[in-house]
């Protein structure tokens, strides 16, 4: 993968860690309830999660390519429309409200990681995604193995320290998320559009 590509690839993949999704919910409310510490059991699972689907995405992809190279253009086309809507869709959506149900059972440490995994899993407009972002990414001339192990490890990582970080900021990101989510909604909104607008033009 060429450091140019990835250093485009890594900026992106921050803007997709840090946009709300079931999981960064999922380690602010654990990080609430549980702790900084136990909570790491869930972001684990999640993280596992989201690798186990870009290899689903890129593999899927795999197989595609080599009925015709010609698909990763109509691909990169496709998916730069379809990252183009999400960020439309992220822009008009509101601000995120987490509410804490104390009541709720406690989880022991492998159902941290069970409920962290599923809510990866178990969300299909993420792979989706995966198969709209990743194209924009795929070098056809490069073996499919290394770029996948550079995308995973380099999505896995980031989004580990964001979840951790929200575990560890639980109380303090949860009214910052209520007055200001809007208007972080629209940046990564807006971050989505500008990749999907530019990618297929600039490869």
């Amino acid at each position: 993968m060429a450091l140019d590509t990835w250093l485009i690839y890594l900026l992106a993949s921050i803007g997709l860690s840090l946009t709300p999704g079931p999981n960064s919910l999922l380690a602010l409310t654990h990080g609430a309830l549980y702790g900084a510490r136990r909570t790491l059991f869930t972001i684990v699972g999640g993280v596992f999660g989201f690798s186990a689907l870009i290899a689903l995405a890129m593999f899927g992809l795999s197989a595609l390519l080599q009925a015709s190279a010609s698909v990763l253009t109509v691909l990169k086309w496709v998916g730069g429309a379809y990252l183009v809507w999400l960020g439309w869709q992220l822009w008009r959506s509101p601000a995120l409200h987490l509410e804490l149900t104390e009541g709720a059972a406690r989880l022991g440490n492998a159902g941290l990681f069970r409920q962290g995994l599923l809510s990866a899993l178990a969300n299909p407009k993420v792979l989706l995604f995966y198969g709209a972002f990743l194209p924009q990414f795929i070098d056809p001339q490069r073996g499919l193995l290394v770029q996948f192990v550079v995308m995973a490890a380099t999505f896995a990582s980031i989004e580990f320290v964001v979840e951790y970080l929200l575990a560890r900021l639980a109380f303090r990101v949860r009214p910052w998320l209520a007055r200001g989510g809007k208007g972080f909604n629209r940046c990564c909104g807006s971050l989505f559009a500008l990749i999907g607008v530019a990618l297929p033009l600039t490869r």
